[in-house]
């Protein structure tokens, strides 16, 4: 869908609230889409104010020319709001300092461990988004907040307790619609029921058509709960939280809340991700040449210590080293695989397990094995630029960009078959390679023996069928892997919730239902898996059906 085909009656204004914003606090995926999703959004007449911790690095970037703005009282923290810009991105970043100003990263000390004060630092945040979201900024009334993962899921929470004095009273026609975001359903965000009053909740939050679960205070329940409207980052995920496998305890609550949930696809920023424009990459290049894309090949071998050779399979993983991602599968089968002209490349950081298990392959294997334990965004755009594949063997994938970086740069992607995997990649078997359509190869269910024998298979179609590989090549730089049709289906969902009329739609999205505000018989509350929804007249609350 491209932008011409969405106008809107006005432009919607949009508050994100998120922990991450690439390139300044990034931990995964999600500073990615934080920093990129708007830039897009804008196209589609969608205005957003992203509100973000005031880590260091923010706070450098964003300067000392911008407006600032006092909070009296966050929480019992007093605040600072700096308004301004970095490049396309509009800021509100939250600076306090005893919360934010910090080593580590945003959630984990140097040491590894959470910091024991979380719970606060992201209450404080989802508070002051819901203040905003309230009226709080003087001419500023978003039309939505979109809230991100569980660190700010209490936002749809102190909206509805708030109730519709505080919106009312700052000159608002309507209290902001709540949009959840899950980019993975795996982290609740859950906190002891003894931190509820230094969240500034009230005592009816302590029960299951609230905050809590499991006895504790999730965040990310009270967000699925309270919010407005659900989305998660790829159709397959959307329907895969809603069963008990890959649900994490919430899955009644989706099921509950189906009607009002939608997968979007993510996208990359197109320009950052350009091989043939990338600073990080050696040997610039476009997907025809061939040379240059080798000599990346040849550079990436020489740096990791093994053999510089063109005909080398190189297969490469580069991503949180957990038991999420399916890595923990490899030592178990890496002798049969590594023969051959066999070369595997690691690059991520996790469990120190797995970390152990890995520096044993790189010493029984020497030249045919390396791993780099860390991270770097230069080092993860040479890599995309350098493997002949890309292996991402999680057993669960919300949505996934390192496939779409190997799309785009040209290494073939080796996947499971789950989530946002499934839906981004096609699977190369006989037909679609006939059909010239396949772009990599998928595999299911995620065990050891399915990915030895599709590493195999991929293996013996690179050194055997090169003229087929190079078509795989082709066929995945030729996705779109752009923001651009998923930033328009946001867009559509985002003018339906905000009531704004949409006064011309072409090509409009097939699997993205009309959201349903419930009118004057809204659902107020949602319950545990098996009990009932109560229906009760009345007007349009915050609690409707939830994110959790």
């Amino acid at each position: 869908m491209s932008a011409s085909s969405i106008t809107l009656s006005r432009s919607v204004q949009v508050l994100s609230v998120a922990s991450e914003l690439f390139p300044y606090v990034k931990t995964g995926g999600l500073g990615d889409v934080v920093a990129s999703l708007p830039v897009a959004l804008a196209d589609y007449g969608v205005q957003v104010r992203t509100l973000v911790p005031g880590y260091p690095a923010i706070l450098a970037a964003i300067g000392e020319d911008c407006e600032v703005v006092r909070l009296p009282d966050v929480l019992g923290h007093e605040a600072r709001l700096r308004l301004g810009s970095i490049g396309a991105l509009c800021l509100a970043v939250l600076d306090i300092p005893a919360l934010y100003d910090r080593p580590g990263n945003p959630y984990l000390r140097v040491d590894g461990q959470d910091w024991p004060d979380n719970g606060i630092r992201f209450a404080v945040l989802a508070r002051a988004a819901a203040c905003i979201g309230q009226g709080f900024l003087s001419g500023y009334h978003p039309d939505l907040i979109q809230t991100h993962d569980w660190q700010g899921g209490l936002t749809a929470a102190y909206l509805h307790y708030d109730g519709d004095e505080v919106w009312r009273a700052n000159g608002m026609s309507r209290r902001p619609r709540v949009v959840q975001t899950i980019h993975n359903l795996a982290f609740h965000g859950s906190f002891p029921a003894e931190e509820r009053e230094a969240f500034g909740l009230p005592v009816e939050a302590l029960n299951m058509d609230g905050c809590e679960f499991h006895g504790k205070i999730s965040f990310l329940k009270a967000g699925l709960f309270f919010a407005d409207w659900i989305t998660t980052v790829s159709p397959t995920y959307a329907q895969e939280i809603q069963g008990e496998q890959w649900g994490m305890g919430l899955d009644g609550l989706l099921r509950a809340r189906s009607s009002c949930l939608s997968g979007i696809l993510n996208g990359l920023d197109t320009t950052v991700w350009n091989p043939a424009q990338d600073p990080s990459v050696r040997f610039p290049y476009r997907l025809g040449d061939i040379a240059s894309r080798m000599a990346n090949k040849l550079a990436l071998q020489s740096e990791f210590g093994l053999p510089q050779d063109r005909n080398a399979f190189l297969v490469g993983i580069v991503s949180r080293l957990t038991s999420q991602k399916g890595v923990d599968l490899l030592p178990e089968i890496m002798g049969r695989l590594l023969h051959r002209n066999t070369q595997f490349v690691v690059v991520g950081e996790g469990d120190r397990s797995i970390h152990r298990e890995f520096f044993r392959l790189q010493r029984a294997y020497p030249g045919r094995f390396a791993c780099y334990l860390g991270y770097s965004e230069e080092l993860g755009h040479r890599f995309q630029a350098s493997v002949d594949a890309l292996l991402v063997p999680s057993r669960f994938e919300p949505c996934g960009l390192t496939q779409l970086c190997a799309l785009r740069y040209g290494a073939v992607p080796i996947v499971s078959q789950v989530g946002g995997l499934a839906d981004t990649i096609v699977d190369a078997n006989e037909a679609a390679i006939s059909q010239g359509v396949g772009t990599g190869f998928l595999f299911s269910p995620v065990s050891s023996e399915m990915l030895a024998t599709t590493i195999e298979k991929a293996r013996t179609l690179f050194r055997g069928n090169r003229k087929a590989w190079i078509a795989l090549q082709r066929n995945g730089a030729a996705t779109d892997v752009s923001w651009s049709g998923k930033a328009a289906q946001y867009a559509q969902l985002f003018a339906s919730l905000a009531e704004i009329d949409l006064d011309a739609v072409q090509d409009t999205v097939s699997d993205l239902p009309p959201p349903k505000l419930f009118g004057g018989n809204a659902i107020r509350r949602v319950t545990r898996p098996g009990r009932q929804i109560a229906r009760k007249p009345g007007r349009i609350r915050l609690g409707l059906l939830s994110k959790a």
